[in-house]
């Protein structure tokens, strides 16, 4: 059977308004060992994708976002070991601005960066690009009603 794999963005609104991104360093002994990433996961039996997203959030950031939603496109790539190609629904979170960080064990540190710095950290392209365009999206005030998703109280 297919994994299904989910990816979510988080981020927080400065004073000055400007967007900053959570990017997570992986622990050693894990997939993707050293590597900053932002947060990933695989969807659980009985979840849909956007509940596996904040389950992931909560679980990898101790974090629950203030908005939660379904960025408008996929991160895709092609898996040459297993001849699979995903594609990975992508969310977007945001933060409040006094929210606490605590890493699980996949984890060893993370950094808040601005869009322009992210390039410097991210190995994957396509997680480069949706970081962008979340950027953009928030920045010009376009997130659209429809990809908002009620948050369970």
């Amino acid at each position: 059977m297919k994994k299904k794999l989910v990816d979510v963005y988080p981020y927080v609104r400065g004073r000055d308004g400007k967007i900053s991104f959570l990017l997570l360093k992986r622990s050693v002994d894990v997939i993707y060992a050293n590597q900053w990433r932002m947060i990933g996961g695989k969807v659980q039996d009985g979840e849909t994708y956007w509940q596996a997203g904040l389950r992931e959030m909560k679980e990898e950031t101790g974090s629950d976002p203030i908005t939660f939603w379904t960025i408008p496109l996929v991160n895709t790539f092609y898996e040459h070991q297993t001849d699979t190609i995903h594609q990975i629904p992508a969310f977007a979170a945001e933060l409040s601005q006094d929210h606490n960080i605590l890493l699980n064990k996949e984890h060893q540190n993370y950094k808040w960066l601005p869009k322009k710095e992210v390039k410097n950290y991210l190995s994957w392209p396509q997680q480069i690009r949706l970081i962008s365009s979340v950027d953009e999206i928030v920045t010009e005030g376009r997130i659209l009603e429809k990809w908002l998703i009620d948050l369970p109280q």
